[in-house]
């Protein structure tokens, strides 16, 4: 499996009735690798989701493109799956039919109906195949998500905030979870977060973006090996960077998850 994802002077504008247009992005460059965890991480209205809907295919780039492995994205594909902070389920279905959902558009469950229990079991949810969006926790309900999403084989999974709704410890669990799926699965991965230390925890490397109009401030690499402990030396020290190049540095006394 490959997808390469790059990025070439890319610029978004949203306009507005009567006022100046909003410009999200403005002259985006960067080249992900094929089989790289990446994480965006910067102030809150960056750009870093509209940075991920144009990778998905869901909006168009009014300068520069996109290419995965490279062709050009010009609308969603089944290749690059998106999994949002809430979990999206479909509340009429089980959760056998919210994951087999995008097979069955494509018309090809018959021929891959033991792909849903092989994702299921994935995820660790096959005992509740049968249960509905309502009966699952947050972390369950996350977890079909991904599961929904990884049916289709996607070379790229975007990851929109998709653990921000979640409590800390079953947060912490979900980004082993990811580790481990990321791991198993060799999908390239791009998520969007505010969390600094889960940016360090999770990724090869950490894509900082300025205020918007937004670019790329800084392309900091993780060099930490997996499993990585929180409390290292070095995951500290990378952390403090990062607090500084977002300007919290001289405020942060103590570690601030959620900035």
């Amino acid at each position: 499996m490959v997808g390469e994802i790059r990025i070439e002077g890319v610029v978004k504008r949203f306009p507005r009735q009567g006022a100046d247009d909003i410009i999200a992005l403005s002259g985006i460059d960067l080249t992900i690798g094929a089989g790289e965890f990446i994480s965006l991480i910067g102030p809150s209205g960056c750009g870093k989701s509209t940075l991920l809907r144009l990778i998905a295919g869901l909006n168009g780039a009014d300068a520069g493109r996109l290419l995965i492995d490279g062709e050009e994205i010009r609308k969603p594909h089944y290749e690059r799956g998106l999994v949002f902070q809430n979990p999206m389920l479909f509340p009429w279905l089980n959760l056998y039919d919210n994951v087999a959902f995008g097979l069955r558009a494509r018309r090809l469950y018959k021929q891959n109906r033991a792909e849903v229990n092989k994702f299921l079991d994935l995820v660790g949810l096959s005992a509740f195949h049968k249960s509905y969006p309502h009966q699952l926790s947050g972390g369950m309900a996350q977890r079909a998500s991904l599961a929904r999403a990884l049916v289709n084989h996607p070379k790229v999974l975007l990851l929109d905030e998709p653990l921000g709704a979640l409590d800390a410890f079953t947060r912490m669990n979900m980004q082993d979870e990811l580790i481990r799926i990321w791991q198993e699965q060799k999908n390239t991965m791009i998520m969007v977060t505010h969390d600094v230390d889960e940016a360090i925890y999770l990724s090869d490397r950490i894509i900082v973006m300025t205020p918007r109009p937004a670019k790329i401030e800084s392309c900091i690499p993780v060099r930490l090996s997996r499993p990585r402990a929180r409390g290292n030396p070095e995951f500290l020290q990378l952390r403090s960077k990062i607090l500084g190049i977002l300007n919290f540095a001289g405020s942060v006394k103590e570690p601030n998850y959620y900035l």
